[in-house]
Protein backbone atom coordinates (compact mmCIF):
# COMPACT_ATOMS: atom_id res chain seq x y z
CA UNK A 1 0.00 0.00 0.00
CA UNK A 2 1.34 3.40 -0.81
CA UNK A 3 1.63 5.67 2.12
CA UNK A 4 1.72 9.56 0.72
CA UNK A 5 2.04 13.11 3.36
CA UNK A 6 3.36 16.28 3.04
CA UNK A 7 5.60 18.52 5.45
CA UNK A 8 2.92 20.92 5.67
CA UNK A 9 1.03 18.17 7.62
CA UNK A 10 -0.28 18.86 10.46
CA UNK A 11 -1.62 16.60 14.09
CA UNK A 12 -0.75 13.92 12.72
CA UNK A 13 2.78 12.12 14.31
CA UNK A 14 5.36 10.89 12.16
CA UNK A 15 8.91 9.89 12.09
CA UNK A 16 11.99 12.04 10.00
CA UNK A 17 15.20 10.78 9.73
CA UNK A 18 17.68 12.99 9.53
CA UNK A 19 20.80 12.93 7.97
CA UNK A 20 23.82 14.34 9.78
CA UNK A 21 27.22 15.69 8.64
CA UNK A 22 30.15 13.12 8.96
CA UNK A 23 32.66 15.56 9.77
CA UNK A 24 32.57 18.63 7.44
CA UNK A 25 29.42 21.38 8.47
CA UNK A 26 29.07 22.40 5.60
CA UNK A 27 27.22 18.87 4.52
CA UNK A 28 24.10 19.92 6.68
CA UNK A 29 20.88 20.88 4.62
CA UNK A 30 18.42 23.58 5.05
CA UNK A 31 15.99 20.73 6.03
CA UNK A 32 18.69 18.97 8.41
CA UNK A 33 18.35 22.75 10.07
CA UNK A 34 14.56 23.26 9.51
CA UNK A 35 13.72 19.57 11.31
CA UNK A 36 16.24 20.14 14.31
CA UNK A 37 14.07 23.72 14.91
CA UNK A 38 10.73 22.18 14.91
CA UNK A 39 10.95 18.89 15.41
CA UNK A 40 8.57 17.69 18.71
CA UNK A 41 11.25 15.45 19.88
CA UNK A 42 14.70 15.28 18.74
CA UNK A 43 16.06 11.49 19.46
CA UNK A 44 19.81 11.91 19.51
CA UNK A 45 22.47 9.14 19.73
CA UNK A 46 24.64 11.29 21.80
CA UNK A 47 22.66 14.52 23.10
CA UNK A 48 26.14 15.91 23.90
CA UNK A 49 27.09 16.07 20.19
CA UNK A 50 23.52 17.13 18.87
CA UNK A 51 24.18 20.06 21.40
CA UNK A 52 27.30 21.04 19.38
CA UNK A 53 25.86 20.79 15.83
CA UNK A 54 22.74 22.58 16.46
CA UNK A 55 26.08 25.26 18.26
CA UNK A 56 27.85 25.23 14.98
CA UNK A 57 24.73 25.59 12.57
CA UNK A 58 23.12 28.55 14.72
CA UNK A 59 20.02 26.18 15.25
CA UNK A 60 17.92 26.74 18.20
CA UNK A 61 16.17 22.84 19.40
CA UNK A 62 12.98 23.97 20.49
CA UNK A 63 11.72 20.42 20.66
CA UNK A 64 12.21 17.80 24.20
CA UNK A 65 15.64 16.41 22.87
CA UNK A 66 16.09 12.53 24.50
CA UNK A 67 19.08 10.28 24.21
CA UNK A 68 18.60 6.86 21.84
CA UNK A 69 21.08 4.73 21.10
CA UNK A 70 22.25 1.25 21.07
CA UNK A 71 22.07 1.02 25.13
CA UNK A 72 19.17 2.17 25.37
CA UNK A 73 16.77 1.92 21.89
CA UNK A 74 14.79 -1.24 23.14
CA UNK A 75 13.33 0.98 26.17
CA UNK A 76 12.64 4.31 24.44
CA UNK A 77 11.03 3.08 21.34
CA UNK A 78 7.59 2.51 22.77
CA UNK A 79 8.32 5.87 24.58
CA UNK A 80 8.48 7.21 21.00
CA UNK A 81 5.59 5.84 19.55
CA UNK A 82 3.77 7.56 22.35
CA UNK A 83 4.84 10.40 21.29
CA UNK A 84 3.68 9.94 17.80
CA UNK A 85 0.29 9.17 19.20
CA UNK A 86 -0.21 12.53 20.36
CA UNK A 87 0.77 13.93 17.23
CA UNK A 88 4.26 15.30 17.83
CA UNK A 89 6.89 15.13 15.11
CA UNK A 90 9.93 12.94 16.25
CA UNK A 91 13.30 13.05 14.54
CA UNK A 92 16.15 10.72 14.65
CA UNK A 93 19.71 12.16 14.28
CA UNK A 94 23.00 9.76 15.26
CA UNK A 95 26.68 11.43 15.35
CA UNK A 96 26.90 11.15 11.44
CA UNK A 97 25.29 10.37 8.75
CA UNK A 98 21.92 8.73 7.83
CA UNK A 99 20.08 7.31 11.27
CA UNK A 100 19.19 3.09 10.50
CA UNK A 101 22.45 1.94 8.68
CA UNK A 102 24.66 0.27 11.41
CA UNK A 103 23.37 3.19 13.76
CA UNK A 104 20.00 3.61 15.36
CA UNK A 105 16.98 4.32 14.33
CA UNK A 106 15.43 1.18 12.35
CA UNK A 107 14.23 0.07 15.63
CA UNK A 108 11.69 2.97 15.64
CA UNK A 109 11.32 2.94 11.96
CA UNK A 110 9.50 -0.63 12.22
CA UNK A 111 7.29 0.67 15.68
CA UNK A 112 6.63 3.38 13.75
CA UNK A 113 4.95 1.69 10.25
CA UNK A 114 3.71 -1.27 12.24
CA UNK A 115 1.96 1.51 14.42
CA UNK A 116 0.43 3.05 11.80
CA UNK A 117 3.07 6.37 11.13
CA UNK A 118 4.56 7.82 8.42
CA UNK A 119 8.22 8.13 8.34
CA UNK A 120 10.13 10.01 5.98
CA UNK A 121 13.68 11.21 6.01
CA UNK A 122 15.64 14.59 5.41
CA UNK A 123 18.44 12.73 3.33
CA UNK A 124 22.16 13.95 3.82
CA UNK A 125 25.36 12.76 3.58
CA UNK A 126 26.31 8.71 4.05
CA UNK A 127 29.79 7.44 4.53
CA UNK A 128 28.73 3.94 2.62
CA UNK A 129 27.76 6.13 -0.56
CA UNK A 130 30.68 8.53 0.59
CA UNK A 131 33.74 5.81 0.42
CA UNK A 132 32.40 3.98 -2.50
CA UNK A 133 32.97 7.20 -4.88
CA UNK A 134 35.99 7.83 -3.21
CA UNK A 135 37.50 4.33 -3.65
CA UNK A 136 37.82 4.29 -7.63
CA UNK A 137 36.21 0.45 -7.44
CA UNK A 138 33.20 -0.63 -9.14
CA UNK A 139 30.38 1.18 -7.86
CA UNK A 140 27.60 0.08 -10.87
CA UNK A 141 26.98 -2.99 -7.82
CA UNK A 142 27.69 -3.13 -4.20
CA UNK A 143 26.84 -4.69 -0.94
CA UNK A 144 26.88 -2.99 2.68
CA UNK A 145 27.96 -5.29 4.79
CA UNK A 146 27.92 -2.59 8.10
CA UNK A 147 30.18 -3.83 11.17
CA UNK A 148 32.06 -7.27 10.74
CA UNK A 149 31.91 -10.05 13.94
CA UNK A 150 33.76 -8.46 17.06
CA UNK A 151 35.53 -11.85 17.38
CA UNK A 152 38.01 -12.69 15.09
CA UNK A 153 36.74 -16.08 14.42
CA UNK A 154 33.21 -14.72 13.63
CA UNK A 155 35.10 -12.51 11.31
CA UNK A 156 36.79 -14.82 9.47
CA UNK A 157 33.94 -17.33 9.33
CA UNK A 158 31.90 -14.05 8.05
CA UNK A 159 34.60 -13.09 5.22
CA UNK A 160 34.63 -17.31 4.05
CA UNK A 161 30.83 -16.59 3.24
CA UNK A 162 31.77 -13.46 1.55
CA UNK A 163 34.94 -14.48 -0.58
CA UNK A 164 33.05 -15.25 -4.14
CA UNK A 165 30.73 -12.25 -3.57
CA UNK A 166 31.02 -10.47 -7.19
CA UNK A 167 30.00 -6.79 -6.05
CA UNK A 168 32.18 -4.67 -4.22
CA UNK A 169 31.74 -4.89 -0.61
CA UNK A 170 31.52 -2.11 2.09
CA UNK A 171 32.20 -2.53 5.68
CA UNK A 172 32.66 -0.29 8.59
CA UNK A 173 34.38 -1.11 10.99
CA UNK A 174 36.20 0.34 14.56
CA UNK A 175 39.82 1.57 14.89
CA UNK A 176 41.17 -0.93 17.64
CA UNK A 177 39.81 -3.39 15.31
CA UNK A 178 41.09 -2.38 11.84
CA UNK A 179 44.33 -4.12 11.74
CA UNK A 180 42.44 -7.73 12.76
CA UNK A 181 39.97 -7.00 10.02
CA UNK A 182 42.30 -6.29 7.60
CA UNK A 183 44.74 -9.12 7.82
CA UNK A 184 41.89 -11.75 7.53
CA UNK A 185 40.71 -9.78 4.87
CA UNK A 186 44.30 -10.17 2.65
CA UNK A 187 44.25 -13.82 4.43
CA UNK A 188 40.89 -14.77 3.06
CA UNK A 189 40.50 -12.62 0.17
CA UNK A 190 44.23 -12.67 -1.05
CA UNK A 191 46.48 -10.05 -0.62
CA UNK A 192 46.27 -8.74 -4.14
CA UNK A 193 42.39 -7.94 -4.25
CA UNK A 194 41.99 -4.09 -4.66
CA UNK A 195 40.59 -2.30 -1.73
CA UNK A 196 40.51 1.23 -0.08
CA UNK A 197 40.31 1.80 3.39
CA UNK A 198 38.93 5.64 4.44
CA UNK A 199 39.24 7.59 7.31
CA UNK A 200 37.41 10.54 8.93
CA UNK A 201 35.18 11.68 5.79
CA UNK A 202 34.79 14.73 5.19
CA UNK A 203 37.05 15.71 8.03
CA UNK A 204 39.97 17.95 8.72
CA UNK A 205 42.00 14.81 8.31
CA UNK A 206 40.39 12.70 5.79
CA UNK A 207 42.38 10.15 4.12
CA UNK A 208 41.94 7.52 1.50
CA UNK A 209 43.95 4.95 1.02
CA UNK A 210 44.25 2.71 -1.69
CA UNK A 211 46.35 -0.57 -2.86
CA UNK A 212 45.54 -4.45 -2.05
CA UNK A 213 44.38 -6.00 1.05
CA UNK A 214 48.07 -7.14 2.23
CA UNK A 215 49.74 -3.72 1.53
CA UNK A 216 46.44 -2.67 3.48
CA UNK A 217 47.10 -4.62 6.11
CA UNK A 218 50.78 -3.70 6.96
CA UNK A 219 49.67 -0.19 6.57
CA UNK A 220 47.29 -0.84 9.30
CA UNK A 221 49.70 -2.60 11.62
CA UNK A 222 52.29 0.13 11.64
CA UNK A 223 49.89 3.13 11.64
CA UNK A 224 47.52 2.11 13.09
CA UNK A 225 44.85 4.42 12.15
CA UNK A 226 41.81 6.04 14.57
CA UNK A 227 38.78 7.61 13.55
CA UNK A 228 35.78 6.76 11.58
CA UNK A 229 37.03 3.74 9.09
CA UNK A 230 34.91 2.74 5.95
CA UNK A 231 36.75 -0.17 4.12
CA UNK A 232 35.43 -0.66 0.86
CA UNK A 233 36.68 -3.80 -0.74
CA UNK A 234 36.46 -5.25 -5.02
CA UNK A 235 34.34 -8.13 -5.17
CA UNK A 236 35.59 -11.61 -6.31
CA UNK A 237 37.03 -11.99 -10.33
CA UNK A 238 33.68 -13.89 -11.84
CA UNK A 239 36.56 -16.61 -13.03
CA UNK A 240 39.14 -17.77 -10.95
CA UNK A 241 42.67 -16.77 -12.42
CA UNK A 242 44.95 -19.80 -13.69
CA UNK A 243 46.29 -22.39 -11.32
CA UNK A 244 49.69 -20.88 -10.54
CA UNK A 245 52.64 -23.51 -9.76
CA UNK A 246 53.34 -25.72 -6.57
CA UNK A 247 55.31 -23.44 -5.19
CA UNK A 248 52.94 -20.55 -5.45
CA UNK A 249 50.23 -22.25 -3.99
CA UNK A 250 52.43 -23.53 -0.84
CA UNK A 251 53.39 -19.76 -0.50
CA UNK A 252 50.15 -18.61 -0.73
CA UNK A 253 48.99 -20.98 1.71
CA UNK A 254 51.78 -19.67 4.25
CA UNK A 255 50.83 -15.66 3.39
CA UNK A 256 47.31 -16.70 4.78
CA UNK A 257 48.35 -18.42 7.87
CA UNK A 258 50.98 -16.10 8.62
CA UNK A 259 48.21 -13.53 8.67
CA UNK A 260 46.63 -15.42 11.17
CA UNK A 261 44.40 -17.80 9.41
CA UNK A 262 44.54 -21.58 10.53
CA UNK A 263 45.83 -23.97 7.85
CA UNK A 264 42.29 -25.29 7.27
CA UNK A 265 41.22 -21.76 6.59
CA UNK A 266 44.27 -20.81 4.36
CA UNK A 267 43.75 -24.18 2.39
CA UNK A 268 40.54 -23.35 1.55
CA UNK A 269 40.67 -19.98 0.94
CA UNK A 270 43.42 -20.85 -1.70
CA UNK A 271 41.88 -23.41 -3.14
CA UNK A 272 38.15 -21.09 -3.67
CA UNK A 273 40.62 -18.49 -4.85
CA UNK A 274 42.05 -20.45 -7.64
CA UNK A 275 39.43 -22.46 -8.35
CA UNK A 276 40.62 -26.39 -6.97
CA UNK A 277 39.44 -28.27 -4.80
CA UNK A 278 40.51 -28.15 -1.28
CA UNK A 279 41.96 -31.97 -0.86
CA UNK A 280 44.08 -31.02 -4.03
CA UNK A 281 45.67 -27.63 -1.83
CA UNK A 282 46.06 -30.02 1.47
CA UNK A 283 47.46 -32.93 -0.95
CA UNK A 284 50.11 -30.19 -1.69
CA UNK A 285 51.04 -28.67 1.17
CA UNK A 286 51.57 -32.06 3.15
CA UNK A 287 53.49 -33.73 0.84
CA UNK A 288 56.89 -35.23 1.59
Amino acid sequence: MWCTFGVTEEDTGRVVLVGAPLGNIGDASTRLRETLATADVVAAEDTRRLARLARDLGVGVAGRVVSYFEGNEERRTPELVDALRSGAVVAVVTDGGMPSVSDPGYRLVRAALDAGFPVTAAPGPSAVTTALALSGLPSDRFVFEGFLPRTPAGRRSRLRELAAEPRTLVFFEAPHRITGALADLAATFGSDRPAAVCRELTKTYEQVRRGGLGELAAWAAEAEPRGEITVVVAGASASPPARPADADLRAAVAEREAGGSSRRDAIAAVAHEYGLRKREVYALIHAD
